[in-house]
């Protein structure tokens, strides 16, 4: 199925699915990537959550605690998710660019 079919692929979007790619797992850290205002990253994020193509978890209260900040959600790409990359590659070719590598980096949670 074609990414098109899934989600609407526009540059946030990409930037955002990027960004995930590239390591950047919760809401802060993403915008900070990709310039995008919180108005833009949070939709984009529970948009693609509920469409599975992405995963999210909260980290453990405990942690949050201990760094003194709120609890942060942290995202992954799913099956769909990393397979709709070449779809955002190839619609966006510029993009990866600005994010290094798109290998998939390590969960820091």
């Amino acid at each position: 199925m074609g990414v098109g079919r899934r989600f609407n692929l526009t540059y946030p979007t990409a930037a955002v699915l990027l960004a995930i790619r590239s390591g950047h797992r919760y809401g802060f850290d993403i915008m900070d990537a990709t310039g995008l205002p919180d108005g833009t990253v949070y939709p984009i994020l529970r948009r693609l959550e509920r469409r599975g193509v992405l995963a999210g978890r909260w980290e453990s209260e405990e942690r949050a605690r201990a760094e003194q900040r709120p609890q942060r959600r942290y995202y992954a790409l799913t099956p769909v998710g990393e397979a709709s990359m070449e779809e955002v590659v190839e619609r966006f070719p510029a993009l990866p660019r600005l994010f290094g590598s798109i290998d998939s980096a390590t969960d820091p949670a």
